[in-house]
């Protein structure tokens, strides 16, 4: 669940960090910012470094950043991390790292939900199908023994309608909880985002 929450929050906490820091808010204010809430288990994340920083017991924030990577599940959120430590301890140009980064992470958005939309485009016409023709041919094998009678019924033995009945009940079950697996699958294939 934390991979779901890091990847549906990670684009807005990069486009929050740009627009805090492009304005000329710092670092460490611009992380108490975001743990202040809004941006699920990343806002957890950052509250829990400013308290430790405020408490005393840190050893500093790029330890703290560091820490929290061995945490982070997704390869956004890590990589934001990483930069959140490089401007630390190298005084990088955060800014534009964030920017391009928020470019990327759309991009990969964008591409997850492409993917999902294409895997779901057949799902229509599966359901469709089987709930058209399932009871269709159900019906059809129903309708047999009514069907076989005169000559034909004296070369074949027909079965008890019950059994028919039982059959097409049966098959007519199985259609709606093929129909239930189907909606389920394209349900859990949701990105999340």
């Amino acid at each position: 669940m934390r991979i779901l929450d890091e990847k549906r929050e990670g684009l807005y906490v990069i486009r929050t960090l740009d627009v805090l820091m492009s304005s000329g808010v710092g670092l460490e204010a611009a992380l108490h910012t975001i743990g202040q809430g809004g941006y699920g288990i990343i806002s957890e994340d950052f509250s829990k470094i400013m308290k430790k920083l405020s408490s005393g017991n840190s050893r500093g924030i790029e330890y703290e950043i560091k820490s929290m990577m061995n945490t982070a599940e997704s390869d956004g959120y890590r990589r934001l991390l990483n930069t959140l430590y490089n401007n630390v301890t190298q005084n990088t140009d955060i800014v534009e790292t964030l920017r391009k980064q928020g470019s990327r992470l759309e991009e990969e958005r964008a591409e997850e939900v492409k993917k999902y939309i294409e895997e779901l485009g057949g799902v229509p016409e599966t359901l469709l199908s089987i709930g058209m023709i399932g009871p269709i041919i159900l019906s059809i094998a129903g309708l047999i023994p009514q069907l076989l009678t005169g000559d034909i019924a004296a070369f074949m033995s027909i079965p008890d309608p019950d059994l028919i009945k039982s059959v097409v009940n049966g098959g007519l079950v199985i259609t709606l909880v093929g129909m239930f697996f189907i909606g389920l699958k394209a349900h859990t294939k949701d990105p999340g985002l």
